[in-house]
């Protein structure tokens, strides 16, 4: 029993042995715990560093030449960092040679412009003018000094102030005086030409490159401020100026960027010297544009030490109708379609150091903000365009549109010159729907108007001054709708388009007269007794003479007012519009007035004690007629004011065209179906129409069975009986 126990016992210690387990970087081997080497796992110290293993951990130790950056540098999260030697002078550097630091140590070296000796540690000067003669320039003298050069230029060249730069010729010819400019642009070229000349030749005082670059913008303000920068000559003469300028400047500057913003004028400039020419982007940037283009680009074929870039913006320099519409030289179909442009965004030029700027290598990226933010529609698109001195007119040649929103244009061109972003406005052509509805429309408003005239002539039952009105309404706005349906395209003949929109001009207005004169008539109606009547030559001097005095002043005043390159109806130039609009508004005002007051005194006469109801049921129906008739012409021409604006809204344009294309058939129902003298007289038309078909169908049946049931024969009374027949009503004679 005790042996039992005691096997027991020995098999549990056992197993607790073995199910123990190893401390923290050890493991176990053969019942027995080992060390890990941790430093096998990749990256588990930091960059710079080696690990190194220790009995069941590990640390991590900089290589030579850096730092850890933590005290105790025992996890891969810690870093080591490059010791500046040159900085904190742990460098052996002796004699002429200059520590030169490198990641994890350093370098001596001779400083530039010296070479390293082969003898000792010393430097020894290069002499820059010797491998290189043309290191100055063409005629230029380079004179060696210890650890450099300098360039001492000949008259007529320069080095703007850089004595290691190339002399290069300076042109003074382009600031030349110009008798016809401006006074201000005459300022303007002086100053600069002063300054060029001086810079050329090497005498007096000469003005920094900051100090002359806002003397000139200046200068530019008090031009643009004047506004006198409208034809293409000044506008060449302007940009031509402001571009020289900035080849005269952009070296002077002594910061690798100056910005620089006036009142009408924001620029940007970026310099760069240095003996090997710079690489890379370059952007510059200013309010409304945004340039971007290489550093080869900037620089070109020849490095003349330098090379700078410029984006100049002009914040009110606006470009004359007459410019813009050249625009259409270049797109034949675009005159065709008389489609209109204006900028949409400030003009900008873009300068580099490159000589050679018509065909550049690589294209330049310029990114414009728009004036209006408007999306690109069917009616607009955007174009980007330069300057062309050539054409004395903005052009898109060589420029592409890589991209646009409702609020920006992304430009690709192949050369520099003066940019902008033009707006094309299209006529927007009326669709399917449109046509349809107004022609059908008119059709039937002209067919109804038609009915209304001969009604109103020839029905007796209806005579009277009003009748007499609503007669020359409907001739009225017949002719004005016949002469809209066949001529209101017609813009190919300017004559004929302009008699059209007269034309209309005088038969709406003349409509809208006839329409005062029946509110005045309802007015008489209901508050004279007597004399209710107005005669016609009074009706014809308001109907027809008032309209004819207007157009006949309008035309007068302003000719070409009438007809436009859409539509043959009243210009908007000189709010030309408003020798209709005007009059319109007053009668709306007036009839409005007079219906009121109208409505007023018939409501008392209903409620006085001894009303007369048939009579005033009856002025009562005329009244509403006239009020719903007002409503439908004049509510038309509120949509209708607006229909030749170019931000006219499809629900206007819709509302428009088909109240103008069943006004006639409205006209019809009120005044002719709802009236119960018409409906009578029709009535009565009809049945004798009716009747006489009958009667002369009857006859001809009875004629024809009496013919085939009796024998021809003599009969002494057939010639009597054939006479009253004949001679009798609806007889055949």
């Amino acid at each position: 029993m005790e042996l039992k126990w005691a096997l027991l016992l020995s098999g549990l210690l056992l197993v607790s042995s073995e199910s123990r387990t190893c401390d923290k970087g050890l493991q176990r081997r053969n019942s027995s715990c080992v060390d890990e080497d941790e430093c096998v796992t990749p990256g588990v110290c930091g960059d710079h560093s080696k690990c190194v293993n220790t009995p069941g951990s590990y640390y991590c130790s900089c290589n030579d030449g850096f730092r850890s950056t933590t005290p105790n540098l025992t996890a891969a999260t810690g870093q080591c960092l490059d010791i500046n030697e040159c900085l904190e002078k742990t460098h052996d550097c002796s004699g002429d040679l200059e520590c030169v630091n490198t990641i994890g140590s350093y370098n001596c070296s001779c400083r530039n412009g010296y070479r390293p000796s082969r003898l000792d540690a010393d430097c020894l000067d290069i002499d820059e003018c010797k491998p290189d003669p043309d290191v100055c320039g063409t005629n230029a003298h380079c004179y060696n000094h210890q650890g450099g050069y300098s360039c001492k230029c000949p008259q007529g060249y320069s080095n703007y102030g850089n004595d290691q730069s190339k002399c290069i010729e300076i042109n003074c010819d382009h600031f030349e005086h110009l008798e016809d400019a401006p006074v201000k642009l005459k300022h303007l070229l002086a100053l600069l030409r002063n300054s060029c000349e001086a810079l050329r030749d090497s005498y007096g005082s000469r003005k920094t490159g900051e100090q002359l670059l806002e003397n000139v913008f200046t200068s530019s303000d008090e031009l643009l401020s004047e506004g006198n920068i409208a034809d293409g000559e000044t506008l060449n003469q302007f940009l031509d100026a402001v571009e020289n300028s900035m080849h005269l400047i952009g070296p002077q500057l002594k910061e690798p960027v100056t910005r620089m913003e006036t009142h009408n004028t924001f620029a940007e400039v970026a310099v760069k010297w240095g003996q090997a020419p710079p690489s890379g982007r370059v952007t510059l940037s200013t309010d409304s544009a945004l340039f971007s283009t290489s550093w080869e680009t900037v620089v070109g074929k020849s490095y003349p030490g330098f090379a700078f870039a410029a984006l100049v913006s002009y914040k009110d320099l606006n470009s004359s109708s007459d410019l813009l519409h050249k625009m259409s030289r270049e797109r034949s179909d675009d005159e065709e379609r008389s489609v209109t442009y204006q900028l949409n965004s400030k003009v900008v030029t873009a300068v580099v150091s490159n000589a050679e700027t018509k065909h550049l290598s690589e294209p330049v990226m310029l990114v414009f903000t728009h004036e209006e933010e408007r999306a690109e529609s069917e009616g607009v698109a955007y174009s980007c365009v330069y300057w062309d001195e050539a054409e004395g007119a903005w052009s898109g040649r060589g420029c592409e549109g890589a991209w646009f929103n409702s609020t920006h244009t992304a430009c690709s061109c192949s050369h520099l010159s003066s940019f902008a972003v033009l707006m094309a406005l299209y006529p927007v052509q009326d669709s399917f729907e449109l046509v349809l509805i107004t022609r059908v429309g008119l059709a039937l408003s002209l067919v109804c108007l038609f009915l209304c005239i001969l009604t109103f002539r020839f029905c007796r039952s209806i005579k009277g001054t009003r009748t007499s009105i609503h007669l020359h309404l409907s001739i009225c706005l017949f002719i004005a709708d016949l002469v809209f349906l066949c001529g209101i395209s017609s813009t190919h003949n300017q004559v004929g388009c302009a008699i059209v929109a007269g034309l209309l001009h005088f038969f709406f207005l003349s409509a809208f007269c006839w329409m005062l004169l029946e509110g005045v008539q309802l007015y008489r109606m209901v508050v004279l007794v007597f004399h209710t009547t107005l005669k016609h030559l009074y009706m014809y001097l308001v109907g027809y003479g008032v309209p004819l005095v207007i157009v006949t002043v309008s035309a007068i005043a302003f000719p070409a007012g009438y007809g436009t390159e859409r539509h043959c109806w009243l210009s908007l130039d000189q709010n030309f519009i408003w020798s209709f609009l005007a009059p319109i508004c007053i009668i709306v005002i007036l009839n409005s007035f007079v219906f009121i007051i109208t409505v007023w005194k018939l409501a008392e006469k209903f409620s006085s004690l001894n009303p007369d109801l048939s009579k005033l049921r009856n002025i009562r129906g005329f009244t509403v007629t006239a009020v719903a008739q007002f409503c439908i012409l004049g509510g038309m021409w509120v949509f209708g004011s607006f229909l030749f604006y170019e931000k006219v809204t499809q629900v206007a344009l819709y509302l428009f065209t088909i109240l103008n294309s069943l006004q006639g058939a409205l006209i019809f129902i009120m005044h002719c179906l709802l009236s119960k003298p018409v409906r009578e007289e029709y009535c009565t038309l009809i049945s004798r129409i009716c009747s006489l078909k009958e009667k002369k169908y009857s006859e001809f049946s009875t004629n024809q069975s009496s013919n085939s049931q009796q024998p021809l024969r003599s009969n002494p009374t057939t010639g009597e009986s054939r006479y009253r027949a004949a001679v009798s009503p609806g007889g055949s004679l």
